[in-house]
């Protein structure tokens, strides 16, 4: 039985231990994705798993990315199928994709192999059909992600852009801004925070983001002393994946100092 290993490390900084306590995750993922209280994940086998609270639970089939959010359970498969989870099995629906993400007000995104980017409108996310109508969005973006206050991507030079104007029926948005800073993945959490990881494996968190003023201010790093290649948030909690697979599950408290060892 999978289960908790127990305390990994303790932060300092002005709150107390408890709100910056992360422990680590027994187990090994190479991505991680955080929404709507769930949390999914997949193995380098591209076995797949959800977090039940103290433990994992295996899904039947493979996929090398998955996503949870308002949008459901999807994900693509190392052919770049896309599935989505409905009535206890994986639906097979049209397009390819190589990165998906379900983090928008019910609407789905993601970019295939050739970094083009795309979007389903919320109709065809909540429609039982198959045949999904996507949206071809301009630009080229490595990693896509979305939340309530837009959209967030990365290109293959790492350079970081926000997509504005993005609506649930009309998830094309309007244009892109260049955000300063460099990362390889960037995810957008259901409460419209934003985390990233740099080539670097250093991982940073976009401060100042409201509703006025969905881009924030600046970026501030969380100094951890592993490597990290995946990141993602969802109420209070920081799930982040090191460059050898372990699984680190921490407890922030929103504030700027956050430097655990």
């Amino acid at each position: 039985m999978i289960q908790i290993l127990g305390l990994l490390l303790l932060c300092s900084g002005a709150a107390t231990a408890a709100d910056r306590l992360c422990i680590v995750i027994d187990g090994r993922l190479k991505q991680v994705d955080a929404g709507n209280g769930q949390v999914y994940g997949v193995n380098d086998d591209d076995n797949i798993y959800q977090w039940m609270g103290s433990g994992w639970r295996q899904f039947p089939g493979q996929l090398m990315h998955v996503t949870v959010g308002p949008a459901g359970v999807w994900g693509v498969n190392k052919f770049q199928s896309i599935y989505k989870y409905k009535d206890d099995n994986w639906m097979r629906v049209s397009g390819r994709l190589k990165q998906i993400d379900a983090g928008g007000d019910k609407f789905l995104s993601g970019v295939n192999g050739m970094d083009d980017i795309f979007c389903a409108n919320q109709d065809q996310t909540i429609s039982n059909s198959t045949n999904v109508a996507y949206n071809d969005i301009d630009g080229s973006l490595k990693y896509y992600s979305c939340g309530p206050y837009g959209c967030w991507g990365v290109n293959a030079i790492d350079n970081i852009y926000y997509r504005h104007n993005v609506q649930p029926t009309y998830c094309k948005g309007s244009r892109w801004q260049h955000i300063d800073g460099r990362l390889k993945m960037v995810e957008v959490g259901s409460d419209g925070s934003v985390y990233g990881v740099n080539s670097n494996g250093k991982v940073y968190k976009r401060e100042g983001i409201t509703d006025g003023n969905p881009i924030g201010t600046s970026w501030t790093q969380l100094k951890f002393y592993d490597v990290m290649k995946h990141v993602s948030y969802d109420q209070g909690n920081l799930w982040l994946i090191t460059k050898k697979g372990i699984i680190y599950k921490c407890k922030v408290d929103g504030s700027a100092d956050q430097s655990c060892y």
